[in-house]
């Protein structure tokens, strides 16, 4: 059996994306990339705790989830061949890995299929959206001083809270990217930093 999302997901769109990069015939087939695509067998559940539970609870089942519901679920993780041709397994190290390309200003990368021979190829980012003016909808200072400064802890001190929870830390060049994106966050066209 095969389990993907019902729902619309960055997950989805994560894996059909990788999909689309190694097959041209699934990209032809079914679509994608996309938070959504027409599957054309398999059963839908929703989110991630959903495939994982379809997957575990039916022996053979393959599934697409995120790293972290494997690892609390007990749900092996594929061994993939990556774009270098090595085949690898996956882990915090490996999916940190791909992250070792260069990260724009603007951090809008594509991580998936890195060419890094120690990446596991099906890795993104999350991002966390934010208006460069603060100054919308009757939101005070104080807020949105608060907030840009959550960002800040979580880039920071909050990386150490990352791998206990199965999420890889930031490389050095992302958080640098993500620091000149914050300092650029004003309120009533003053920095917040």
């Amino acid at each position: 059996m095969v389990a993907h999302r019902s729902d619309g997901s960055g997950t989805t769109y994560i894996f059909t994306n990788y999909l689309c990069q190694v097959s041209s015939e699934f990209k032809g087939k079914v679509g994608g990339p996309g938070k959504t695509v027409n599957w054309p067998v398999g059963v839908g559940a929703k989110g991630n705790e959903g495939v994982a539970g379809q997957v575990k609870g039916t022996p053979g089942a393959i599934g697409y989830i995120e790293l972290v519901y494997a690892q609390n679920n007990n749900i092996s993780a594929a061994t993939m061949c990556n774009a270098s041709g090595k085949y690898i397994d996956a882990n915090l190290q490996t999916t940190a890995a791909s992250a070792s390309e260069k990260i724009p200003g603007d951090t809008r990368i594509d991580l998936v299929n890195s060419l890094s021979p120690k990446a596991y190829p099906i890795t993104s980012f999350t991002w966390l959206l934010l208006y460069k003016e603060q100054n919308y909808g009757g939101r005070s200072r104080e807020k949105a001083k608060a907030v840009v400064d959550l960002m800040w802890w979580m880039i920071h001190e909050g990386q150490n809270f990352n791998e206990p929870l199965f999420y890889g830390k930031l490389p050095a060049k992302a958080v640098k990217a993500a620091e000149a994106n914050l300092k650029s966050i004003t309120y009533d066209g003053k920095p917040l930093l």
